[in-house]
């Protein structure tokens, strides 16, 4: 696949395109980074130097690919964290744009929104767009479960603030999560993929595991893996650019894949005792997981 990523950044580390196009080169696909930001390191470390690339920036580099003639060759547009009104709004031009020159291009979508325990961590604003205009543009997305509980409620925010959690639709059981996650397809995407779903969401997941849910037109289901402690910021994107690489085979194969290969690159993180995820150490993980985990169908 010829994959259009719009994302940030960083020089040392790994999140946003920083994180999501190696693993989709070392399978083989070719990715085309586009950078919202261009920081030192993510802002997990309380400090860091670069720019936001302002939106007409953002939007110049895509000109400058569509002046090529080649953005009808694109077979998928990437997005994570987008970071402002106006680069969303260019998201969503671009990805009319190749749908438009390829009918056969899919977006993927990782809505980057907030948090359990953080919260939203986006302007104001944002999370609306996202959930309203985004959303229905998309063919998959992969959100926490926070962004879930928002993205499948309606929830109002007031002028200036955020979306009040008394809102959120409940995630609280496994009938609570593929409600929400119905009301998310609903909107417009077809796959939905909910990572880090826990004991607290869906009671047949144990207390030391953590999981992920997906659910497409073929069904709904659950794989689990082994909890590691470890803090670390970027998996999300690996996350959401592995089941991009991999959907084709059919959402079960794509999601043993993925957990496979991300708790391999979680562990060697935790064996390394890192903060940034090791993606060149695990390299290998990514191209042939050698941890199994079952998927089961719901």
């Amino acid at each position: 696949m010829r994959i259009l990523s719009i994302q940030s950044s960083v020089a040392y580390g790994h999140v946003g395109n920083s994180a999501a196009a190696f693993p989709l080169q070392r399978l083989g696909h070719e990715v085309w980074p586009v950078l919202t930001v261009h920081f030192s390191n993510h802002t997990g470390y309380g400090q860091w130097q670069g720019p936001v690339l302002d939106p007409a920036d953002v939007r110049a580099v895509l000109a400058g690919i569509e002046d090529l003639g080649v953005l009808g060759t694109a077979d998928a547009v990437l997005t994570g964290y987008q970071g402002s009104p106006g680069v969303a709004a260019i998201v969503l031009d671009t990805v009319a744009k190749v749908r438009q020159l390829n009918p056969r291009a899919v977006y993927c979508c990782d809505p980057v929104l907030g948090d359990i325990g953080t919260g939203f961590f986006v302007l104001p604003g944002l999370p609306a767009l996202m959930r309203d205009e985004v959303l229905p543009q998309a063919d998959m997305v992969t959100p926490n479960v926070f962004e879930l509980a928002y993205l499948a409620s309606d929830a109002v925010a007031p002028e200036g603030g955020q979306p009040p959690l008394d809102q959120f639709a409940d995630v609280s059981s496994l009938e609570a999560v593929q409600a929400a996650v119905e009301r998310v397809r609903a909107r417009g995407p077809r796959t939905v993929l909910v990572t880090s779903v826990e004991h607290s969401n869906i009671d047949g997941i144990a207390p030391d595991h953590i999981g992920m849910l997906g659910v497409d037109d073929t069904g709904s289901y659950l794989v689990t893996t082994p909890r590691l402690d470890a803090d670390v910021n970027g998996l999300g994107d690996v996350t959401a650019a592995l089941l991009l690489a991999h959907l084709s085979a059919g959402l079960p194969a794509a999601m043993e894949k993925v957990a496979g290969s991300v708790f391999a690159i979680l562990k060697a993180t935790v064996d390394a005792g890192s903060r940034e995820i090791q993606l060149i150490t695990a390299q290998d993980e990514i191209a042939q997981p050698t941890m199994h985990f079952r998927v089961e169908r719901l």
